[in-house]
């Protein structure tokens, strides 16, 4: 396993290079080092020398009926030779239409005709980059009348069909549980353990009616104590800490990060976790 990292961003690039802090591996925004020159780029090399990295990118719009953006996946493929990353993810959703980004992840069906179509753009993806791919699910807010499945069987089917891994985001889980009316723990027992290669933990805003997939926020108590059903039921997994917005110092991610690692031994132990000091 990979162990226990943070997603890196820029405010924190100084502060990682100077102290080298006990993290066992970075995940980078894929987008932000595509470019093979300038600061990002070099960054990316700086910190390679010192972690493993994981690409964790936004561009695949493997939800759209569209081919994949060839021009992207050839940038990436040549990231990827540069900086020999642990793995390649990006998210179950799709992102734009006609050369037109939503600059959002936008929730598919879950059907039999999305499902052979998405199958068909990850075989394609995994071909082009002669490697397996993560998908991460998504956050949701509604749902399409025309699935007829599950998103635990819809991830079940697409894994078995191309041999993709499932990077399952613990926080997205719960929002979506939430927003929609479902048992979050329901849903993550439901997905194969074998499917899932990385979780994700992040925060989220309540606004009314809705709870919003902000990363803004500390990872709440409600999904600390689903991270750790989770644990027990996928057994140990690489696990990420992700902030995006209200970005505080990188020493206060590092505390909730020992809090991951203390809940993960603790499942799988089978013993209650120890009390943060």
């Amino acid at each position: 396993m990979l162990g226990f990292g943070i997603g890196l961003r820029s405010p924190h690039y100084d502060y990682v290079l100077e102290h080298l802090p006990a993290v066992d591996w970075f995940e980078l925004i894929t987008e932000n080092y595509l470019a093979p020159g300038g600061r990002p780029r070099a960054i990316l090399r700086q910190v390679r020398e010192h972690y493993p990295v994981v690409l964790h990118g936004l561009s695949f719009n493997i939800g759209s009926a569209e081919a994949p953006d060839t021009d992207y996946l050839h940038q990436l493929k040549q990231l990827i030779h540069e900086c020999q990353p642990a793995w390649v993810s990006d998210h179950l959703c799709w992102t734009g239409l006609h050369g037109r980004t939503s600059h959002d992840l936008l929730p598919i069906a879950y059907n039999k005709q999305t499902l052979a179509q998405v199958s068909s753009k990850v075989a394609h993806i995994q071909d082009t980059l002669q490697q397996n791919i993560v998908l991460e699910n998504p956050s949701v807010y509604l749902q399409f009348k025309s699935s007829d499945m599950t998103e635990a069987d819809f991830i079940n089917a697409l894994v078995a069909n191309t041999g993709c891994k499932i990077l399952l985001d613990v926080n997205n889980v719960y929002v979506s549980s939430f927003n929609l009316g479902l048992d979050p723990l329901t849903q993550i027992r439901a997905i194969r353990p074998d499917c899932v290669q990385q979780f994700h933990l992040a925060g989220h805003t309540h606004n009314v009616s809705h709870i919003i997939d902000t990363h803004d926020q500390a990872v709440s108590d409600d999904v600390w104590a689903l991270y750790s059903e989770a644990c027990k039921h996928t057994g140990a997994v690489a696990t990420l800490l992700e902030r995006d917005d209200q970005i505080p110092a990188f020493t206060e991610l590092m505390h909730e990060l020992d809090q991951a690692r203390r809940l993960q031994q603790a499942a799988l132990a089978g013993t209650a976790p120890p009390q943060r000091a």
